[in-house]
């Protein structure tokens, strides 16, 4: 979820000129010739979007009813200086400045990323370079990097991008994580002791996919089935504290690890002697009261190679995917008349569901990327009235696969109106919010902004 609770602290913006953060997509900036899109020029040449579309991608991000708008995200094309190569990525904040982690992360983590990248090509070696992220600073190995160390090198064979190997991508993921995290541990400017971001970012080069996912964003792919239906791939794992694996890590931390009783579905992480702060997450940026009990900054990073059946890739917040399944969300993005409308239009439905899903809670704010891989448009909106098919069994939170897409291809105008704020009843405005960390917070101690090891890692996800 987003907000945890409201704040009435002055926010300006991380980029002058870039990035509204009440707004819903509003953003002042350089105009594109001919397009009216808010680009700027970023590290290496790379052209930078907070909003808008071309003929590759599709953004939007919609304000909740919770507060300021917490969700952030971000479209770097030309990535690294790479002629199409794109970083795409989401940040959903939480806390009281949840809104400033999520912008921090946005405007320094592809920087990081391709600072990162470009030191190991400038090495031009890439596989020893993983040991810079499996060693503390006793040059120990932590609990399950040596297994994570192997994969990797295992997948060494795999190299693309100036011969940038797979495993260096993982390094260069997890360093960059890594350091933005000990960035804002250090940056009093940003008070992210109980506030903090999921993340999840991704980067296309070419036929190939690296992902790296923190926390409850997601990420989605869609492919053709055999019967030309659109079929979704969860290309991430929701990290959350219900996963046995993370519960294990964080318990032998001695965080805890339950629900409450009104919540019964909800798993949260507490401190060790207090209930608080209910984090809803395992993994996430920020969160400094439980850095020493389990939670961690270090992503999940898989891979996919893109095959001719793949059309897009969908990242989005925990707002959409909270309302809507898998299934639901490739046939709304493929049954979009236009590209630039794909990200807008799948906002609009998840407003449509939260209504009936959560009625009487306030509407999340919600974040969606959509990255399209062939020119021209969808070749998928042919399959858009085919029902059959998909892939409903990985982590989907259905509100029925038949009201997902008829009434976009019926009357789409109608579902985009739901996203005018004049639209919303007086129950959203007024009801309870779902949220990811409870309002109570510990008192913060000096001890917390000290530097620190990170806790132990569990066993690496393997994501097909």
């Amino acid at each position: 979820m987003g907000a945890c609770c409201s704040t009435n602290h002055e926010v300006g913006r991380d980029w002058v000129g870039m990035g509204n953060v009440e707004g819903d997509d509003e953003v002042d900036g350089v105009e594109e010739a001919g397009g009216g899109i808010v680009v700027r020029e970023g590290d290496f040449g790379a052209r930078v979007r907070l909003r808008g579309s071309n003929n590759s991608c599709s953004m939007f991000c919609k304000q909740g009813r919770k507060g300021i708008n917490q969700d952030a995200m971000t479209v770097w094309e030309d990535f690294n200086g790479e002629k199409d190569a794109f970083f795409c990525g989401v940040f959903d904040g939480h806390g009281p400045a949840g809104h400033r982690v999520a912008h921090h992360v946005r405007d320094n983590l592809p920087s990081k990323l391709s600072a990162v990248i470009q030191s190991l090509q400038n090495k031009g070696s890439y596989c020893k370079d993983l040991d810079v992220v499996d060693k503390d600073e006793d040059g120990g190995q932590e609990n399950g990097e040596k297994e994570r160390s192997d994969d990797a090198r295992d997948s060494c064979e795999e190299d693309f991008g100036r011969d940038m190997l797979l495993s260096s991508w993982e390094a260069s993921f997890v360093k960059s994580f890594k350091e933005i995290d000990e960035e804002l541990s250090i940056d009093s400017s940003i008070d992210s002791f109980c506030s903090g971001s999921t993340a999840v970012a991704m980067v296309k080069q070419g036929d190939h996919l690296i992902i790296a996912n923190l926390g409850d964003s997601r990420a989605v792919l869609c492919t053709r089935g055999q019967k030309n239906q659109p079929v979704p791939i969860q290309l991430t794992v929701d990290l959350k504290p219900n996963i046995k694996s993370e519960a294990e890590r964080i318990r032998k931390c001695k965080g805890r690890v339950f629900a409450m009783d009104e919540e019964p579905e909800v798993y949260r992480v507490w401190l060790p002697e207090e209930n608080c702060p209910g984090l809803a997450m395992a993994r996430a940026f920020g969160d400094f009261c439980l850095k020493d009990y389990g939670l961690i900054s270090t992503p999940e990073v898989s891979y996919r190679k893109l095959t001719p059946e793949d059309e897009f890739v969908v990242l989005a917040t925990d707002g959409v995917w909270d309302a809507l399944n898998n299934t639901e969300v490739v046939r709304i993005v493929a049954s979009a008349r236009k590209r630039h409308m794909a990200a807008k239009l799948l906002v609009a439905h998840a407003v449509l569901a939260w209504k009936t899903k959560y009625p009487g809670c306030k509407i999340d704010d919600c974040a969606v990327v959509c990255l399209f891989f062939k020119n021209g448009q969808l070749r998928s909106q042919s399959m858009a009235n085919n029902t059959s098919g998909g892939n409903p069994s990985q982590q989907e939170n259905g509100v029925g696969q038949k009201s997902a897409c008829n009434e976009s291809e019926a009357n789409p105008n109608a579902v985009l109106a739901v996203i005018a704020g004049d639209t919303e009843d007086a129950s959203t405005v007024d009801g309870v919010s779902r949220v990811d960390s409870l309002i109570r917070v510990p008192k913060a101690t000096p001890e917390v902004f000290t530097c620190r090891k990170s806790a132990k890692e569990p066993e690496h996800v393997e994501v097909h």
